[in-house]
Parts: structure tokens; C-alpha cells; sequence
């Protein structure tokens, strides 16, 4: 959550060195790697290598860069990729003349010659839609939906703004055919919009469920809010949920050094009756979503006292008896607060078995995730994903590590896919530095889409 990565570090500049601050904090933050002749510290201990390891590697398959930087994640669905976009504002200025703000929307990409993606369609973006031009689209999820209202493909978009004006939500469109995306609905929600979603299927009904980011924070609603989509060009909102206003909990009682108790993102099981929500510091939420319109606290994952918190995101394992919770921390020792953990953020892997009782079994961690001063770029684990007994984890500067949990006591790393680096074409992350920076992947049956926020769609496969 790089919105996240900006506050944090802005908030320390102003308290810490507000007269002589530079024209934005990323800068700040390679004059203290590099301006100030800090070298990289120590790496820490390397993971356990799986079995796999000895026989298993990469090999890229693809690419495809948009332009213009500030890509979001990816999906793939029935042959195509849809890679989201990334916005932000790092001041009032910045926010008023959009200057990091490109809205490009989501980009649509045949893979059906995986070697050279094809770009074919972009929607919810401020070219076919004025009212998008100030947004940023950074989460998309496609599904195939039947209900009596819309047979089709659907896609769910997040809207955040990044610009005075911008709009603030979620978007429904028909990707029937992915060359002409149909825009439905566009739907109002929260303060500061919807920052993740899920779209979730129910018999011939459809949710979007939303992380409408900050609302407890700021004294508007609860942050999970629970949409029917069951006619997508009339969704409507029947229920929220936060841990303020459920459990008691202070939305600004978290730990570490953001914190906060705030819905960051959510998940679904495959029938819908469960939602894992990413919670940050209250670590991740299970839902009872059986009555939709009735949330219901299940039970949740937490953090001993001295660590960072910060869940982020979560993915289901092993019969949904497994939880791989993913910890975003941008702040590996700079602000720490005294006595917190000192590393970038990494995955935890749970056992849920008893859903009301989440057991942690292990964690998994690389050679940076303790390293300080780092090297050029962030090491911090961001998005999980599943298939069978392989974990694939988007992380950052580290690219796609590839893990074997058949023992999620054990995790072992199996393999690892770093695209090129590349320069931050807006020149946000890192000026005059070029470096990988991975946000999203999605593994298929034949090969795995990867989304580096600088330079675009990869596509790669685990031989």
C-alpha cells in the first residue's frame, strides 16, 4: 500500500526535519541510503529451500509495458490479463494539480500468445470517462456471474482519488468481450474510496465486498462495506463492518509505526459464507458472511506487542484450514518506535482449523527482511497467492518469490522471478535509480502474470 509508504514517511519529515525537507519524501528517503553515504547493512539468515529447489527455476515468457508507470495489480481471466493503475498525492499541491495522478485506468492484454501480450481494451480510466480522471484503479477482480439481472464476465474496479475532484468507489462493467469492456454502475463509497474489493459470487446473487479505507479513522463509517451487485447497474450497500464499531476496538489504537486499525483489503471463501479481512494492526478478521446483510466476528490473528502489525493481505490454503497473512511494512528501522520490531514486512502462515482460534505456525522471511540499512528499492512482502502446495508472494524490489507449504510449518522457497529494473517514470520512487518494483501476481495453470509498478505486465512460468 504505497499511499501508506507516503504518509508514513511524510509524517516523520514533519516531525523530524520540516524546515529542510526535500521536494518529497521519497527523495528524503535516498539521501538517508545514499546522500548521507549509508552502505547496505548485513543481510539476515536465508530461508529453508524446499525439496523443489534443486530442480526448479523461471523462465520469463512475456512483457508488456503500458507506459507511464504507476501500474497496480493483475488477474487473469479466460486468456487475458487486466493490470490495474496506481495514483497518489504526496501534498495539497500535488493533489490539486494531480501531478502523480495519471488515471490510466485498467489495461486489457490477450495472452493467448503469452510471449507477446496484446493490448486489446482499457477501461475505467479518465479517457473513456471524464469523471475517472482523477482516480486511480488499483484493484480489479473478474468473475463469471449468473444472476437474474446480468449473465456475464464482470469486473469490479476500486476508485481512490489522486486528484481534486476525483471520484471515490467502486465500478461494475461487462467484460463479456474483453475488447469492448461495458461500463454499468459507478457507486459512491467511503471518504477516501474503496482501496481493495472482492467480488464474491453466491448462488445467483453477487457482493462486492469494499475496503473503504480510513472511514473509522476519520469518523465516517465502519471500513467494510458489504454491496449487492446482483444487478450491477444498480448496486446498493446493505451492511458495513469495522472493529470500532463492532468490536470496540480504537481505529487509532493500533502499534508500530503506522498505527492504525484499518480495513485494508478482504478476501472470500469459495462459497461465500466466510470473509478474511485485513485488518492492519488487528491483524486479519474472519467473518461469518452467511446472512451477507449480518456480518458476524468469527474470530481474528494478532500480534505480540513488540511487532509491526500491518496485515495487509490474506489467502486461503489446504482446504481453507491455512491462512497466509501478509504483512506490509515500509519502515524497516528509520521510525521504528522503541522496542518494535526492526524489518521490513513479511508473510505469517496460520492455521485455522478453528476459525474462532487462528494459530500461527510459522513465517517466511529473505535474507533483506532484515537488512539495514537496505539496498536501493522496498523489501517488504506486499500480496499472497495459491495454488496447491505453492505460495507465490509479490514482493517488491525481491520480485515473485515462489514457496513450497506442503509443511506450513515449514515453508520452503522454491524459486524466484525478478523482472528488469526500471526507472519510476514520474520520478517518485527512487529519482535517477532504476530497480524492480513488483505489486501484484497471479499464477494459471501454464504460467504466472506478475505487475511491476514501473514498467508493466510480466509473464513468466516455474519450470
Amino acid at each position: 500500500m504505497k499511499g501508506f509508504r507516503l504518509l508514513l514517511l511524510a509524517a516523520a519529515l514533519a516531525l523530524v526535519v520540516a524546515a529542510a525537507a526535500p521536494a518529497h519524501p521519497e527523495e528524503f528517503e535516498l539521501r538517508m541510503r545514499v546522500g548521507l553515504g549509508l552502505e547496505p547493512g548485513p543481510l539476515g539468515p536465508s530461508p529453508l529451500l524446499s525439496p523443489r529447489a534443486s530442480s526448479k527455476g523461471v523462465e520469463q515468457l512475456g512483457h508488456a509495458d503500458p507506459g507511464g508507470g504507476f501500474n497496480g495489480d493483475v488477474v487473469a481471466h479466460k486468456g487475458h490479463a487486466y493490470l490495474g493503475s496506481w495514483g497518489t498525492a504526496i501534498d495539497f499541491d500535488s493533489y490539486v494539480a494531480g501531478t502523480y495522478c495519471p488515471a490510466q485506468g485498467v489495461r486489457v492484454y490477450s495472452l493467448f500468445d503469452v510471449r507477446n501480450p496484446a493490448h486489446v481494451a482499457t477501461f475505467a480510466d479518465g479517457a473513456t470517462n471524464p469523471q475517472l480522471a482523477g482516480s486511480w484503479t488499483e484493484k480489479v477482480v473478474v468473475r463469471r456471474v449468473a444472476t437474474p439481472s446480468f449473465t456475464g464476465d464482470l469486473a469490479a474496479v476500486s476508485f481512490q482519488d489522486c486528484r481534486l475532484g476525483g471520484f471515490n468507489g467502486i465500478g461494475l462493467y461487462d467484460v463479456s468481450d474483453p475488447s469492448q469492456p461495458v461500463e454499468l454502475s459507478l457507486l459512491p463509497v467511503g471518504v477516501f474510496g474503496v482501496h481493495e474489493l472482492w467480488l464474491q459470487k453466491r448462488g445467483n446473487r453477487a457482493y462486492v465486498w469494499a475496503a473503504a479505507i480510513f472511514g473509522e479513522v476519520v469518523g465516517d463509517a465502519p471500513d467494510l462495506r458489504v454491496i449487492d451487485v446482483t444487478d450491477p447497474r444498480n448496486p446498493v450497500q446493505i451492511a458495513d463492518w469495522g472493529g470500532q464499531a463492532d468490536l470496540g476496538v480504537p481505529a487509532d489504537a493500533g502499534q508500530g509505526s503506522f498505527p492504525f486499525n484499518l480495513v485494508h483489503s478482504v478476501i472470500g471463501n469459495e462459497t461465500g459464507t466466510r470473509a478474511y479481512v485485513s485488518h492492519w494492526d488487528l491483524g486479519t478478521v474472519i467473518l461469518d458472511m452467511t446472512d451477507p446483510a449480518e456480518p458476524t466476528f468469527v474470530g481474528r490473528t494478532t500480534y505480540a506487542p513488540d511487532e509491526e502489525g500491518n496485515a495487509h493481505s490474506a489467502w486461503l490454503a489446504k482446504g481453507e484450514k491455512i491462512l497466509i497473512q501478509t504483512d506490509e511494512d515500509f519502515d524497516p528501522g528509520w521510525f521504528t518506535p522503541p522496542g518494535t520490531e526492526t524489518s521490513w514486512g513479511y508473510a505469517r502462515i496460520f492455521d485455522i482449523s478453528d476459525p474462532a482460534n487462528p494459530v500461527q505456525l510459522s513465517t517466511f522471511e529473505l535474507p533483506t527482511t532484515t537488512q539495514f540499512p537496505p539496498g536501493i528499492g522496498d523489501y517488504t512482502v506486499h500480496d499472497p497467492k495459491v495454488v496447491g502446495n505453492t505460495l507465490f508472494l509479490s514482493y517488491y524490489a525481491e520480485g515473485v518469490v515462489v514457496v513450497d507449504i506442503a509443511r506450513p510449518d515449514r515453508p520452503g522457497m522454491v524459486a524466484q522471478f525478478v523482472p528488469e529494473p526500471a526507472a519510476d517514470p514520474h520520478g517518485l520512487f527512487f529519482p535517477g535509480e532504476e530497480f524492480p518494483f513488483v505489486w501484484g501476481v497471479y499464477p494459471e495453470r501454464n504460467y504466472v502474470l506478475a505487475s511491476d509498478i514501473n514498467s508493466g505486465l510480466w509473464v513468466f512460468r516455474v519450470r
